[in-house]
């Protein structure tokens, strides 16, 4: 395949703002990378920093990775997009995803259920309304445009402002193989998250169901597969997974509830479903340290890229062979010239 691009993901928030995530953009842009991206969850949103940065940068893609769909109607996702790419000069990707059950309806006060069929209507919206070939109705099972109700004043509207593209990629995150594959029939990119490359040929039967389904047979071509890549170099591979395990013991085991958790089933469905029981188990009790402790080198590196950097050379190669387009990096500016050489060979 051909050389796998890479972008910058500038992570979430915690108390405030990355500290150094300015600085590390325009290191990103000036090294060639492809894209930038932001995230939310329940605290900061994706589009501010991305403007705010994004701003000082003339070249590099700027992503959403993810902005939540039961944060905004899909008109004011709309909205957003057709804002953003015209400020960036044509080079918006706006990141979509569902979220989990615990954020939908405890943060956003919405209904959860199908989330499948609620992503399909909400991008057949947005592509309607940045298309602006005429005003928009839809009547849908989860939106409704006009609205049938209230003062029944509601008409069909059309964007007031012409979009610079019509076509503005949408790329969706997903972990089951279910929204894999509609990623793959209804979008212009799939944003995984914890890639592993020995779950290369199953996720290619996802995309093939999808691109199927788009009666698209070329889509695979111009396809994208952004997947964050955790990158950390040192001498001792088990002290670098240290770093990763956390992280790890947070999405499997507190990301979502007993019988809910996307993150869980996807570490199980790579073999290590004894792992994740036992890290579910401990990080519901507020054992979160035995529960990262838990987490074998394994399983770290099933999803990550850690020790000295000739293990990492040596291990990149079963990721340039997965269908893979780009790997989002994270950390420091003074890291990224580091990353680069190394995964660039």
């Amino acid at each position: 395949m051909d050389e796998l691009q890479l972008g910058y993901n500038t992570g979430y928030w915690s108390a405030g703002p990355p500290a150094g995530a300015q600085q590390a953009v325009l290191e990103a842009e000036r090294l060639g990378f492809n894209s930038v991206w932001t995230a939310e969850a329940y605290g900061s949103d994706a589009l501010s920093p991305l403007a705010w940065w994004g701003a000082a940068t003339e070249r590099i893609k700027l992503g959403t990775a993810i902005m939540q769909l039961s944060a905004r109607q899909p008109a004011a996702a709309a909205m957003a997009a057709i804002t953003m790419d015209h400020l960036s000069g044509g080079r918006f990707i706006l990141g979509l995803g569902a979220s989990g059950p615990q954020v939908v309806e405890g943060w956003y006060g919405q209904p959860y259920p199908r989330p499948l069929a609620r992503t399909r209507e909400y991008i057949e919206i947005v592509r309607a309304i940045v298309a602006r070939e005429r005003p928009v109705e839809f009547h849908g099972e989860f939106y409704d445009l006009p609205y049938d109700g209230g003062a029944r004043l509601g008409k069909a509207l059309k964007s007031t402002v012409h979009p610079l593209r019509d076509d503005i990629p949408i790329y969706l995150a997903a972990e089951g193989p279910k929204n894999v594959a509609l990623a793959a029939e209804l979008c212009d990119g799939w944003l995984p998250l914890f890639f592993s490359p020995k779950e290369d040929a199953f996720y290619r039967d996802c995309l093939a169901a999808g691109f199927a389904a788009a009666g698209d047979p070329d889509k695979h071509q111009r396809f994208a597969v952004t997947a964050t890549l955790s990158v950390i170099p040192g001498d001792d591979p088990e002290a670098c997974a240290d770093l990763i395990r956390p992280m790890l013991a947070l999405y499997v085991g507190g990301m979502g509830a007993k019988g809910a958790n996307f993150h869980y089933e996807l570490f199980a469905r790579m073999g290590h479903e004894a792992v994740t029981e036992e890290v579910q188990r401990l990080y519901l009790d507020g054992r979160k340290q035995e529960a990262a402790a838990a987490i074998p080198l394994a399983m770290v590196e099933d999803v990550a890229l850690v020790g000295p950097p000739e293990k990492i050379r040596e291990e990149l190669p079963r990721w340039r062979d997965t269908c893979l387009t780009e790997l989002l990096l994270g950390g420091p500016a003074q890291l990224l010239p580091t990353f680069a050489e190394l995964l660039r060979g």
